[in-house]
């Protein structure tokens, strides 16, 4: 049987991107205090296909995922782009995973209290490799005194702050995360202090841009900083 997909195509048209998407797949990401942490990511695996080649066959892009049994870090993610390229003879790969990260926080034993956090890894290789991490930090009001005896209550939800990182080296996920919620609990403290009445956006971005900046193992980053508030939403942005 002829093998159509890897046919030379005389035509001279290029086809920009073709891939597959939505893979729901499990993946093993590296935890500092567990050493591994288990958990179920959405895959888009993707190439730049040359313009003599009428098509690819889609399962290679499952085959290669599969070669690496789901371990992803930083290594992997570049050992999966360069295999996509080579296999599949195209100009460029591209592979987006996103998933959900748990961090747990002490509490007592009885107790299950972990923090959800939406992670995603953007990788490509044309010449050279490019990597980005993001994650989605949930950002929450302070818990304020109570002023009359009853249940107590619950800090509730104030909005969000993405960040979006590029690396030097190897940096784990929680030291990212602990670079953005020491912001976080700083901009807090202020209100408990009296020093600010409520958070600002612009505040609150300018603390993480300065807390992700001390950390050497971060190249760039960017930080979007959003209130979401009811019936509308407010937000600021910085790169660095």
């Amino acid at each position: 049987m002829k093998d159509i997909q890897n046919q030379e195509d005389h035509r001279r048209i290029n086809i920009k991107k073709v891939g597959v998407k939505t893979i729901s797949y499990p993946v093993t990401v590296l935890d500092k205090a567990r050493s591994k942490q288990h958990t179920i990511a959405t895959v888009n695996m993707y190439v730049n296909l040359p313009h003599h080649f009428k098509g690819t066959h889609m399962s290679r892009f499952v085959e290669i995922l599969n070669r690496f049994h789901g371990e992803i870090g930083l290594s992997s993610f570049h050992c999966i782009l360069e295999e996509m390229k080579e296999k599949l003879e195209a100009e460029a790969a591209h592979i987006e995973m996103s998933f959900a990260y748990f961090l747990s926080e002490n509490a007592a034993p009885e107790t299950l209290k972990a923090t959800r956090y939406e992670c995603s890894m953007h990788g490509s290789l044309e010449t050279e490799d490019e990597l980005e991490f993001q994650v989605v930090v949930p950002v929450s009001l302070p818990l304020l005194e109570q002023a009359e005896p009853g249940l107590p209550r619950s800090p509730g939800e104030w909005g969000r702050a993405i960040v979006s990182v590029t690396f030097r080296n190897f940096i784990w996920i929680e030291d990212i995360i602990g670079c953005v919620q020491q912001a976080i609990d700083t901009e807090q403290q202020t209100i408990f202090n009296g020093e600010q009445r409520s958070f600002s956006v612009e505040s609150l971005t300018r603390k993480i841009g300065t807390s992700l900046a001390q950390e050497e193992a971060i190249k760039g980053f960017s930080v979007r900083v959003e209130n979401l508030a009811r019936g509308y939403s407010t937000f600021a942005t910085m790169e660095n």
